[in-house]
């Protein structure tokens, strides 16, 4: 049921997206994290060892029940019918991925920068992004979007994808709660430097292998995007550590080396200029253009990732049935 769920689902993202007004359990993830978040301060000390601890309560209790409501939600609606637990493994599914939505919004950002206007362009970079925009130039939002596509790549895409074939959509909503998670409590500032930091380190760690099956999709996919497969494998192979997460820099470093520019840099978060090493080589200037390429390497990427992902499931199905099939053979034949 679950190799089907997963094709469907991936269809349904691939041409739906996210549609307007349509209830998404992100929007109910969050806001259940911004209520733990203001009971847990309210129960734990006001001081690192406090906010800390505070933190590590959230990482656990967000994603266990998460998993455990999910979980029962599905196996009722199997037990009623199992078409109805197919549907609600579908509908999950759907959710959990992102690849239409961020093809769509990164679009958007390309549009605009055609057009010339880059105040809208700052404004459409923005809703992807978690930088300050507002001084960025045309190179710097398209930049920006660029890096944004292939590192959701990877967290909007391959990671709820890897998830959902080993355990459905109870496992791919418990990944997304955890990059959510980490996507609003994640950041060193004043305000999350203690609190966040088991989300961050649960993300990191729950992205460490989808991370790097990503990257070497996206270097497998560079070719069918119009893009240089060698160029992606030997920037990857340099720069894939070139970022303080230790999963960031695996898919943005395989989309520089596909495009032939160089992304990341010194960017500004939350009013302070944070430092960050480069990804890649300026052997050109990056264009809008480079938007709708990095567009086409993530789709691409995400195909072979769903390819890939059924046959190994079917593999490992088939491993365990033939001996299954010839323990009913011999029985048959010879008791």
């Amino acid at each position: 049921m679950i190799p089907f769920a997963a094709l469907i689902a991936f269809v349904l993202d691939m041409f739906l997206g996210d549609p307007e007004g349509f209830p998404h359990p992100v929007v109910f993830l969050g806001k259940m994290i911004t209520r733990l978040e203001t009971y847990l301060r309210s129960r734990f000390a006001a001081t690192p060892e406090g906010e800390r601890a505070a933190g590590r309560v959230l990482a656990v209790c967000l994603p266990v029940g998460t998993f455990l409501a999910t979980g029962f939600a599905c196996w009722l609606l199997s037990a009623i019918h199992p078409l109805l637990g197919l549907a609600l493994h579908v509908f999950w599914g759907w959710q959990s991925l992102a690849m239409r939505c961020l093809a769509q919004e990164s679009a958007n950002v390309c549009r605009c920068l055609k057009a010339g206007d880059l105040e809208a362009a700052r404004k459409a970079v923005a809703r992807i992004v978690g930088r300050d925009t507002a001084s960025l130039s045309a190179q710097g939002v398209t930049r920006a979007a660029v890096e944004t596509v292939a590192e959701n790549a990877s967290d909007g895409v391959t990671a709820p994808l890897f998830y959902f074939l080993i355990g459905g959509a109870p496992l791919a909503l418990t990944y997304k709660a955890i990059n959510t998670m980490d996507s609003m409590v994640g950041y060193k500032n004043d305000r999350y430097l203690h609190f966040g930091r088991a989300a961050a380190k649960l993300d990191d760690a729950a992205n460490y292998v989808p991370a790097r099956i990503a990257a070497l999709l996206w270097i497998l996919a560079a070719p069918l995007a119009g893009g240089s497969m060698r160029g992606a494998w030997r920037i990857w192979r340099r720069d894939r550590r070139n970022h303080a997460s230790p999963n960031s820099a695996q898919t943005e470093s395989a989309c520089a080396g596909s495009l032939g520019v160089q992304l990341a840099g010194p960017a500004s978060y939350f009013g302070h200029l944070v430092d960050k090493p480069t990804i890649g080589d300026a052997t050109r200037e990056i264009e809008p253009e480079d938007i709708l390429r990095a567009n086409r390497n993530m789709v691409w990427a995400s195909v072979l990732g769903l390819v890939i992902g059924l046959a190994v499931r079917f593999f490992l199905w088939l491993m365990v049935m033939i001996p299954v099939w010839f323990a009913a053979i011999f029985s048959h034949i010879f008791l």
